[in-house]
């Protein structure tokens, strides 16, 4: 079969299900991306589209992010109809629905198109209100506008695949029937607990394993989003009274979702406002996927927060290594979670809350090795990539067989 794929980087969600396609030597697989890096997996040809421009400064900033959207799926068709003119016509189209496929039905009308529907913005019980007691009409207008690319993928699309019910519950009603819930998966075994896991801090000689007093965060980026500002008012607080303990931050300093800084960064930020011994507080960067794992295995206690926004592999990947997480009380995450039984929860906003949580955890090991043992046996069941994998690619043959 032929299969075209795309996404703005690469290979993203789609790495699990490129490996196993390509295990069929009979299988023509082409990708095609925005995001140039080093990364290949052999049998999957890599084509790579540029955009002509970038977004104009004077564009009217309800219009940003769809013009943004245009841009790249006007690259991206050049190179999808280049193929078509080689004679690569897919059998079936599996894309990120972030306007980089935004014209491939025109371009292979008769293949089916499946959709990784993602996010859907909404100004109401969503991110965009998310502590604010009133959005404004400015706001709602431009959440609203914000839709516009993603109206045209989820209309375009014959069959729609969403990680969660919370991400698929945002989309209009009106789609919803076509979304299919499947999430990506998580390998659970490779993300498995291991008492006698050490992670070496990159360049500072420090070693640390489960028989120390750790607190563990990790993230893509370091932001509000993710509730980064009330983790490291949290480890003021415990840096204070717990003399072992020691602090360990995954992740890039940089911000993924929101609003970005006009200067300096959250990280920067949190570090001039609070009082912290820096001797106990480990920054990692981003880390190879073997030393991350390692940074979830010796974990006394993860901290995971969230906007009701999109739910991080992360949280899936440390409850997979029997994490105790302490996650916030937020719809993503409630769907995972279920207090007292496989993780505790708190108001994403209290740090009072967040602080005695994290300490009860650390003061209760034996405690909570019930919570630790759920936690695993929620991945292992319900987000095992051994068992999802094939649903997606059942669906995925299913769908090209229908057309």
């Amino acid at each position: 079969m032929k299969f075209l794929f795309s996404h703005r980087n690469f290979p993203a969600q789609f790495r699990h299900i490129l490996l196993e396609l390509t295990k069929n030597p009979k299988n023509e697989i082409v990708f095609i991306t925005g995001t140039k890096n080093n990364v290949n997996i052999r049998g999957v040809k890599k084509l790579l589209y540029t955009p002509k421009r970038e977004v104009p400064k004077n564009c009217h900033r309800y219009l940003r992010q769809f013009e943004e959207s245009v841009i790249n799926g006007q690259a991206a068709a050049e190179i999808a109809i280049a193929l078509k003119k080689s004679g690569f016509v897919p059998d079936v189209i599996y894309a990120h629905a972030w306007g980089n496929s935004m014209f491939f039905k025109d371009i292979f009308p008769d293949t089916p198109l499946i959709h990784f529907c993602e996010w859907y913005y909404n100004s109401k019980n969503s991110d965009i209100d998310f502590g604010v007691k009133v959005v404004n009409d400015d706001l709602k207008a431009l959440t609203r506008a914000k839709n516009a690319q993603m109206l045209i993928d989820v209309v375009s699309c014959d069959v729609g695949i969403s990680p969660t019910k919370w991400q698929k519950s945002q989309y209009p009603k009106e789609f919803q029937e076509k979304i299919n819930v499947i999430h990506d998966g998580v390998d659970t075994e490779y993300f498995t607990p291991d008492s006698e896991a050490v992670l070496k801090i990159p360049d500072t000689g420090v070693v640390l394993t489960s028989s120390d007093e750790i607190v563990t965060y990790a993230t893509r980026g370091m932001e509000p989003y993710r509730g980064f500002p009330q983790f490291m008012k949290m480890a003021e607080k415990l840096l204070k009274t717990r003399p072992n303990v020691q602090i360990v931050i995954g992740g890039e300093d940089r911000v993924c979702y929101g609003p970005q800084l006009e200067k300096g960064s959250y990280k920067e930020i949190m570090l001039k406002k609070l009082d912290l011994d820096m001797s106990r507080v480990h920054f990692t960067g981003g880390l190879p996927y073997c030393e991350y794992k390692k940074l979830l295995q010796i974990s006394s206690v993860h901290v995971y927060l969230t906007y009701p926004f999109v739910l991080s592999w992360s949280m899936l990947e440390a409850m997979s290594c029997g994490c105790c997480i302490v996650g916030s009380k937020t719809a993503p995450v409630e769907e995972v979670i279920k207090n007292g039984e496989n993780g505790l929860l708190v108001d994403f906003f209290d740090v009072d809350a967040l602080s005695q949580k994290v300490e009860y955890v650390l003061d209760n090991q034996d405690k909570v090795e019930q919570i630790r043992r759920n936690a695993r046996d929620t991945i292992v069941k319900n987000y095992n990539l051994r068992i999802l994998l094939p649903e997606i690619l059942n669906l995925i043959y299913r769908t090209a067989g229908n057309h």
